[in-house]
């Protein structure tokens, strides 16, 4: 790495490091000095009047340098390692719009795919087997349709809305809440590393950052703010998905919800913000129209229609979880039959078998 470029690096991330500076206060100092290195470079006086107040030390951080050196290492060990200050052409268009842009990123995987055209799909970490096979249907139409999918990496909905954009061949970019040395939940480490390979991996997080709780809702904020809209698939009321909404609709950017059924936890937080707004989606289409995103030529049909094969049971199911006592009472069936043809349906795919003996019926892309 030439001497310039690490020397501009160790002065980002010396901003990044100094105690008591935040984005809002680095900002100001890059918007009155022009660059991190002439921040430090400008007397102390100077700082102490743009700020108000003498916070920035004239000393380095005694971590600087043991946290410059394991960056350097960690940007020539592997390919597709990049860092993008705030200023960079390279810079997500979305973000400089919006009011708290990172001031550095850390990339693993194709930079140029953080100015594709992209959606957010986000959602529940334990969502109904619907909601995965929605959030993961959507993924993979939106996908074909030429939209990037943005999401966490976390379980759940985030998990199923990257592996239906890899399905479709599309761009997917995960936006994570550690440090690019560290894969969380570990679970999805195998995702990671594909994501990685045919998409990016972002992070505002220095390397070795854990997963703490308050990392989450930062790292939320750029997966709307990155994004031409957020959608989101199911969650509960208390849900980090509506913070990403949230960002969202401040950041002026379009929001979706998909219903779903009244006695479910997962679906009251997309219900309210139906209620607050958000335009309701039950057909890709929806989403392409209000964004007003046509299609490429040749791109394959984006329909997200539900549709199930007729069935008289499937009928009397509908869509909410049902219990098998409940079904014999809708149909009038013995228990063998009603317990075959469910078994039929399942092999079928067109059910789903739910925990405490209730089925729910499986609306297909």
């Amino acid at each position: 790495m030439a001497p310039d470029v690490v020397a501009e690096l160790a002065a980002w991330l010396r901003l990044l490091m100094t105690p008591g500076i935040g984005r809002a206060a680095a900002r100001q100092l890059l918007a009155a000095f022009g660059s991190p290195q002439a921040v430090f470079e400008a007397p102390s006086a100077a700082r102490q009047a743009c700020l108000g107040q003498a916070i920035l030390a004239d000393d380095a951080p005694a971590a600087l340098q043991g946290a410059l050196t394991t960056l350097m290492a960690w940007l020539e060990g592997g390919s597709q390692r990049d860092w993008i200050a705030l200023g960079d052409p390279r810079y997500p268009r979305g973000l400089l719009q919006t009011a708290d842009p990172p001031l550095l990123l850390y990339t693993q995987g194709d930079a140029r795919l953080l100015n594709h055209p992209s959606l957010a799909i986000v959602g529940s970490r334990n969502p109904t087997p619907q909601g995965a096979e929605n959030a993961r249907a959507f993924a993979e139409h939106l996908g074909r349709a030429g939209l990037a999918i943005v999401s966490g990496l976390a379980l759940g909905i985030d998990g199923a809305a990257h592996t239906g954009a890899l399905a479709a061949g599309a761009p997917t970019i995960a936006v994570v809440g550690t440090g690019l040395d560290r894969v969380y939940p570990r679970a999805n480490r195998e995702l990671a590393h594909r994501i990685a390979e045919r998409g990016v991996i972002v992070s505002e997080f220095n390397l070795g950052t854990e997963p703490l709780a308050a990392n989450f809702p930062q790292r939320n904020r750029i997966i709307a703010g990155m994004s031409l809209g957020t959608l989101v698939v199911e969650a509960a009321l208390e849900s980090g998905s509506l913070i990403t909404a949230r960002h969202a609709a401040e950041a002026g950017r379009e929001v979706f919800a998909i219903p779903g059924s009244i006695h479910s936890p997962q679906s009251r937080g997309c219900h309210a913000l139906i209620k607050q707004g958000a335009k309701l989606v039950d057909d890709v289409r929806d989403v392409l129209e209000e964004l007003r995103f046509a299609q490429p030529a040749g791109r394959a049909d984006a329909s997200q229609g539900v549709a199930a094969p007729p069935d008289d049971l499937l009928a009397s199911m509908g869509y909410d979880p049902v219990e098998i006592d409940q079904l014999q009472a809708r149909t009038g069936w013995p228990t063998a039959r009603l317990s075959a043809r469910l078994l039929e349906l399942e092999l079928a795919g067109d059910v789903w078998r739910l925990p405490g003996g209730r089925y729910q019926r499986r609306a297909k892309a």
